[in-house]
C-alpha cells in the first residue's frame, strides 16, 4: 500500500517547469494574444473600409437620384410651355385652314353667307318671340292688377255709400236721441 500512496503522491504533484520552459510558454501565449489582436484590428479595418465604401456608394446613389429628380423637373419646366405653344399654333393653323377652305370659291362663300343669314333670321325670330311673350305676360299681369284694384275701389265705394247713408240716418236720429236723453235725465232729477 505504501507503493500506491507513493504513486498517487507522485501523480498528484505537478512537475516543476524549468524557468526557460515557463518563459517560452508565456511567449507563446503572448504571441497568440498578439495574433488575435492583430486579427481583430484587421477585421475592424476591413469593416470600416466596407462601411466607408457602402456610405460612398449610398451618397453617390442619393446624389444621382437627386440629380435625376432635378433633371426631370427642369425637363418638365421646359416641355410644358413648348407643348402649350404647339397646341395653340395647331389651333390657329386649323382655324385659318378652315376659314380659307370655307371662302376659297364664290359658291362656297355664298353658301356660307346664306348660313349666316339663316342663323341671323333664327336669332331674330327667337328674340321677337321672347319679346311677344314678355309683352303678353306684362299685359296679363296689368289686367289682373287692374281687376283687383277695380274690385277694391268698388268695395270702398260701397262702404263709403253705406257709411254716408248710415251717417245721414244717424244725423237725423241725433236730435231725437238727444231729446230722449234729456227726457231721461229730467225724469231722474
Amino acid at each position: 500500500m505504501a507503493t500506491a500512496s507513493t504513486t498517487s503522491a507522485t501523480k498528484a504533484k505537478p512537475k516543476a517547469r524549468k524557468p526557460a520552459a515557463r518563459a517560452s510558454a508565456g511567449r507563446a501565449a503572448a504571441g497568440a494574444t498578439t495574433q488575435s489582436k492583430a486579427a481583430r484590428a484587421k477585421a475592424a479595418r476591413t469593416r470600416a473600409a466596407h462601411q466607408t465604401e457602402a456610405a460612398v456608394k449610398q451618397a453617390q446613389t442619393a446624389t444621382r437620384d437627386t440629380a435625376q429628380v432635378v433633371g426631370d423637373y427642369a425637363e418638365r419646366a421646359v416641355l410644358i410651355p413648348v407643348g402649350a405653344a404647339l397646341m395653340a399654333r395647331d389651333r390657329v393653323v386649323s382655324s385659318v385652314s378652315d376659314t380659307i377652305s370655307t371662302y376659297s370659291s364664290t359658291s362656297r362663300t355664298q353658301q356660307q353667307l346664306r348660313r349666316f343669314e339663316r342663323r341671323g333670321v333664327t336669332a331674330r325670330n327667337r328674340l321677337e318671340r321672347e319679346v311677344r311673350k314678355a309683352r303678353v305676360r306684362v299685359e296679363r299681369e296689368l289686367r289682373q292688377r287692374r281687376r283687383v284694384i277695380e274690385s277694391t275701389v268698388s268695395d270702398i265705394d260701397g262702404r263709403r255709400e253705406r257709411i254716408t247713408k248710415n251717417s245721414g240716418e244717424l244725423a237725423n236720429r241725433v236730435p231725437e236721441l238727444a231729446n230722449k236723453v234729456q227726457e231721461r235725465i229730467l225724469s231722474l232729477v
